[in-house]
This record gives C-alpha cells, sequence and structure tokens, in this order.
C-alpha cells in the first residue's frame, strides 16, 4: 500500500463516517485453529491470523500481535509462553546501576524479532486495501519489565541518572526496530507504552514522552505513522503523551475519551477506548452494540475520534461480540449517510 499516512489521517478526520481500529490479532489465531505460542513465535502463522481479520472485518487499518515481551526478551530477559495466553517475561534482567552500566544493546537477530519483522513483512504483502499497522513497547515500559516496575520507580527518584542511562538504551533499541519494520511495508506503529500512566504528567514528560518523541522525530513522517498507546492514563498525563508529536494517541478504558481527546490536536487521531476484557470478551453482543452506540454518541462532536478497543483484545474473545462491533458502526454511520 502506498498510501500517504498524512493523508490518510486527513481522510479519517474529514469524512462523513467514523472509522473503527480495534486493536485485536488473537481472533484471527483462533480462525486458523492456532495457538498463542505458534503466533507469538512463528511469523507465518502470526501473519496468517493478521490477514484472516483483515479479510473479515472492515478495520480501517490492520494490526500485528501487541506483545511487551519481545524487546526484553531480545535484551536477555526471559519470557514464559502458553498456548492459551500471552507471553509474560519471568523475573528480571537488571538488578542495579552496575548491571545498567554493563547492559548492552542487542542486535534485530535477537530472540523473535526476526519472527515478528517477518510476519510485518508477509501481512503488508498481502493486505493492500488498508494501513497495516506494527507493533512495539515503549522504552519507560521496557525499562521497567528489563529493572521491575516497581523497582524503576524507586530508580527514577532515587538515581534518575541510572534510569535516564537504561531508558536511553532501551530506546537505541526500539528505534531501530522501528526502522527496521517501517522497511518491512507496514505503515505505521502501536508503541505500547502502559507503565508511563503509573507517572505523574512532569515525570511521564522526563522519563517516557522525552524518549518517545526522540524516536517519532526519526522514523515519522508522510508515509510512517507512530500511534503511542497508554491504558494506564487516566487522564492525568495526556498532555505529556501529546508532547510527543506522534500521529495518534490511543486511550484505554480507565480515562473518559470526551475528556481525554481535548488534549489532542485536531490534526492528530485519538482513538479508543472500550474495555477490552469486561465487553470484548466477557460482554453480550447487546452489551458491545450498546456500549458502541453510547460510546460514539459521547465523541460524535469530535472527527478526529477513531473508535477502537481500550487495548488488545484478549485470547477467547467471542467472534460475536467483533461481529456486533462492527455492525453496530455500520449502523452508526448508516445514521450519518
Amino acid at each position: 500500500m502506498n498510501q500517504n499516512m498524512k493523508e490518510w489521517r486527513a481522510g479519517i478526520i474529514n469524512g462523513h463516517a467514523v472509522a473503527a481500529i480495534p486493536i485485536m490479532t488473537h481472533p484471527g489465531i483462533e480462525l486458523g485453529g492456532r495457538t498463542v505460542r505458534e503466533a507469538v513465535s512463528d511469523g507465518q502463522v502470526h501473519a496468517e491470523a493478521v490477514i484472516r481479520l483483515s479479510e473479515r472485518y472492515p478495520s480501517a487499518a490492520a494490526c500485528t500481535i501487541m506483545d511487551l515481551t519481545t524487546e526484553a526478551e531480545a535484551f536477555g530477559s526471559q519470557v514464559v509462553f502458553s498456548d492459551e495466553a500471552v507471553p509474560a517475561v519471568h523475573g528480571r534482567l537488571l538488578n542495579s546501576p552496575e548491571d545498567i552500566s554493563r547492559l548492552t544493546v542487542p542486535s534485530l537477530s535477537a530472540g523473535r524479532i526476526p519472527a515478528y519483522l517477518k510476519a510485518n513483512v508477509l501481512a503488508a504483502s498481502v493486505i493492500k486495501d488498508r494501513p497495516l499497522l506494527a507493533g512495539c513497547i515503549g522504552p519507560f515500559s521496557l525499562a521497567g519489565r528489563l529493572y521491575d516496575m516497581s523497582d524503576i520507580m524507586v530508580l527514577i527518584c532515587e538515581n534518575p541518572t541510572a534510569a535516564h542511562e537504561l531508558l536511553e538504551k532501551c530506546t537505541d533499541f526500539i528505534l531501530k526496530y522501528c526502522m527496521a519494520l517501517r522497511q518491512t511495508g507496514a505503515k505505521g506503529v502501536v508503541m505500547a507504552e502502559p507503565a508511563a500512566g503509573l507517572l505523574s504528567n512532569d515525570d511521564c514528560l522526563s522519563f517516557s514522552s522525552h524518549y518517545v518523541r526522540q524516536i517519532v522525530q526519526v522514523v515519522q513522517d508522510d508515509n510512517f505513522s507512530v500511534v503511542l498507546h497508554n491504558c494506564g492514563n487516566t487522564g492525568h498525563c495526556t498532555k505529556a503523551m501529546t508532547a510527543t508529536g506522534a500521529a495518534a494517541y490511543h486511550f484505554g478504558n480507565k480515562c473518559r475519551m470526551e475528556e481525554v481527546i481535548r488534549d489532542v490536536p485536531p490534526t492528530a487521531l485519538a482513538m479508543g477506548n472500550i474495555d477490552p476484557v469486561s465487553v470484548f470478551k466477557d460482554g453480550t453482543s447487546d452489551t458491545m452494540r450498546q456500549t458502541v452506540n453510547d460510546l460514539l454518541g459521547r465523541m460524535k462532536d469530535y472527527p478526529n475520534f477513531v473508535l477502537s478497543s481500550g487495548c488488545d483484545t484478549p485470547p477467547f474473545t467471542p467472534l460475536s461480540n467483533i461481529d456486533a462491533f462492527f455492525e453496530a458502526v455500520e449502523a452508526w454511520n448508516g445514521r450519518l449517510a
């Protein structure tokens, strides 16, 4: 797809219909009879899941898996895999500022990075009618997985120099990874930075947004967009998020979209925020339709709003609920026509 992403965003903002981009891949894995373990380890299985969903649903963009362990594993973290659940980092890689100083930035051949690059190449080669959005973790969230989330919060207070050293190394790797993702044919990347939601707005600026902005300034252009996801934000650090200059901002269900969107530039997209667990996975079709209608009603005055899940939809989300999501969007847009 050679579509200019700046024009794609403008088309959404200036169009009459509401665009919908739920962050989901797991339903595509299950549709193919494959396991989570296979999809996060095999680029072919991963790509097939993304393609399968793009064929079934009219999402305005296709998304690859939101996996918050891939980059940590590349650095050397231990990861626990399951057939039925998303991977998880086990233990911690770093225990002291001295460990941070010794830490080396890995190559893109480490861990499962090649499998994820392959998945994007394969998916982008087939999906031509909409942008493909790759996935990566954000700098602060990666640092928390390497150093331990509780201890990184202590470190930024007691030894900010060491924290910044770790964040610089994380940023170096994520930047390198994003540049490689751009070369796969993906038209953007959803950068998951949920741990930054634990920070105040000022700390989020210093320990997250400062580094995200460095990545944005290098990789984002008219043909490649960064979507900054922070489902930990309750509204308290939206201004820090938008200081990154990303093309789009993705919000979780802990915040009220009609409030956080006021801090989003009108030329950027604001995406969210239907609960991926209580509505997508555990709700009913009727609950989904009502939730979609309620949210679209509250957001009708914001043309840069894009309907989405609040985070990645989990494994075993019923297809009937996803069907209801898109049916509700179609019905809403039909009334606008």
